[in-house]
């Protein structure tokens, strides 16, 4: 059996990749980030609010720590699209399309670029969004397959195709 992707790798695509980086491999250094995060934030809300006593006053300093503060709650919240803008602007326009087949040992990937051949042991954990299937190979390199393009089979026989082909389980993502 061998399954097909047509994938493009849109704004959408990157970033749902880049939440399985985060969600999988990442997930400690991401949730030890985030905490560090927060607390700064917390620490620019408490250097920018006013001794006891003493009024509220916009000067240089407050508006720094206002930007400051809107600058690291919008990067929080915003994580995985920013890092999935840099890494589309670092990308090669050849390389936004890629027709891949699984196959039993290795699977093909196929762009404007040329042609690679990939095998299932590099593969450190999987990853599934509502839209994506993400194959994560380290801690920055993953690649991701639009599950609506899938043909040769159903997502259930995929699903169990690529587990059993890479010994992992897949992590689901919302």
């Amino acid at each position: 059996m061998e399954f097909t992707f047509e994938t493009d790798y849109t704004q959408k695509a990157i970033t749902a990749m880049v939440k399985g980086l985060r969600k999988t491999l990442r997930k400690k250094k991401s949730a030890r980030s985030k905490i560090v995060g927060w607390v700064l934030v917390a620490l620019v809300v408490v250097l920018t609010l006013p001794a006891p006593g003493e009024a509220f006053t916009v000067e240089g300093r407050t508006i720094l720590n206002i930007a400051v503060g809107i600058v690291l709650v919008a990067v929080l919240l915003f994580e995985d699209p920013i890092n999935a803008f840099v890494a589309r602007k670092r990308m090669m326009s050849q390389g936004r399309h890629s027709s891949t087949t699984f196959h039993k040992d290795s699977y093909t990937s196929v762009t404007e670029l040329g042609k690679s051949d990939f095998y299932y042991g590099n593969i450190r954990a999987l990853a599934e969004t509502s839209g994506y299937f993400v194959l994560v190979y380290d801690a920055n390199h993953g690649q991701v397959y639009d599950k609506s393009t899938l043909s040769g089979g159903t997502l259930k026989e995929f699903r169990a195709f690529i587990s059993q082909r890479t010994n992992k389980e897949i992590t689901y993502i919302k």
